[in-house]
């Protein structure tokens, strides 16, 4: 058994950020931080991070899935925190050197991986509001197995007292507090028998966005539907792997304002079949229903089959049995 995120492998890469640049890349042992109680990510909350795994399934690679984009998504996220970018041969041979280090506790199952944790903090020694000017960049790795199980698909409840993301403010950026914002939810949402809250836009109130910490797809009609991105939304890749492979499935995928009072009206008539979440620790799994109020609208095939090929293809690809004709899993090969 591996609980998601519980074990860690015990090496972690470390990068240090003063006077203007970063330091030496350095692979340490896995070992508490030590911060002064002033040190400034305590107190503004000036953190980012990204979530990605490296496959070793039937002894194959190890490979890495679409790094670069989340090289990308995390210089994306500090430019909006105010924090220095990390350079691409520095995040690069941090996820290559920990991945290669650990290799020997890879799990080897399809399915299970070894979950990558990149993330940066404000380091700087003050309890000024000002942008600090020293930084820490980590890489931490966890053997795990799935995060959630297709026999178990999610139970939904549609979120109305909260928002998770306003236009203008940082929502599209993988900042830790936007997932503390969302947590009193998730305690209320579980506490009526659910799983996941389902967001909407906090303007007009009748847009779905997202879960916490998932994109959102709906098959209707012959359609795959997903919310049209937008700055309240954290463009995820595995979204984006969707959507690039679904014409390669023979699926045509609209990216819509996709409204909530619709789709529940879809999935009462019949007409929307499926749904499922997404994201690099689910990958992809099913919704079994959504419940907005004190009403429950069931989908009719959980999981269903469009979601099943589309996660056997991906999972086929990240684990390197099937055939990969986009280049997205990269093999580990350099050793440090």
């Amino acid at each position: 058994s591996l609980p998601f995120g519980e074990t860690l492998s015990p090496l972690m890469a470390q990068c240090s950020y003063k006077e203007g640049q970063w330091g030496p890349l350095e692979f340490v042992p896995t070992a508490p931080l030590t911060l002064m109680p002033h040190a400034k990510v305590f107190h503004y909350g000036q953190e980012i991070f990204e979530g990605m795994k490296a496959y070793f399934v039937e002894k194959k690679g190890p490979y890495l899935f679409r790094p670069e984009e989340n090289w990308k998504r995390f210089n994306r996220s500090a430019e909006r925190m105010a924090m220095p970018s990390v350079p691409r041969p520095t995040f690069m041979d941090a996820l290559w050197g920990i991945t290669h280090y650990s290799k020997p506790l890879i799990p080897t199952k399809t399915g299970e991986s070894l979950y990558l944790r990149p993330f940066m903090m404000a380091t700087e020694e003050s309890l000024g509001i000002a942008p600090p000017k020293e930084f820490l960049f980590l890489v931490i790795a966890s053997p795990c197995g799935d995060y959630f199980s297709t026999s178990s698909p999610l139970k939904l409840g549609v979120e109305r007292n909260y928002v998770r993301a306003s236009p203008r403010g940082t929502g599209a950026a993988k900042t830790g507090g936007n997932y503390a914002g969302a947590l009193l939810s998730s305690v209320e949402t579980v506490a009526k028998g659910l799983d996941q809250p389902l967001w909407i836009d906090a303007v007009a109130g009748e847009f779905v966005e997202e879960m916490s910490g998932m994109n959102f797809f709906c098959f209707t009609e012959g359609i795959l539907y997903t919310p049209r991105l937008t700055d309240t939304i954290l463009p995820g890749i595995t979204r984006d792997s969707v959507i690039k492979m679904a014409p390669d499935l023979g699926l045509e995928v609209r990216e819509v304002s996709l409204k909530i009072g619709d789709m529940l009206g879809d999935i009462e008539s019949g007409h929307c079949r499926e749904a499922f979440a997404c994201g690099t620790a689910v990958v992809i799994t099913p919704i079994a229903s959504i419940t907005d109020g004190d009403k429950t609208y069931t989908l009719p095939e959980t999981p269903g089959p469009v979601s099943q090929k589309i996660r056997e293809t991906l999972v086929g690809i990240q684990e390197g049995r099937k055939k990969d004709p986009y280049g997205w899993a990269l093999p580990v090969k350099r050793e440090h």
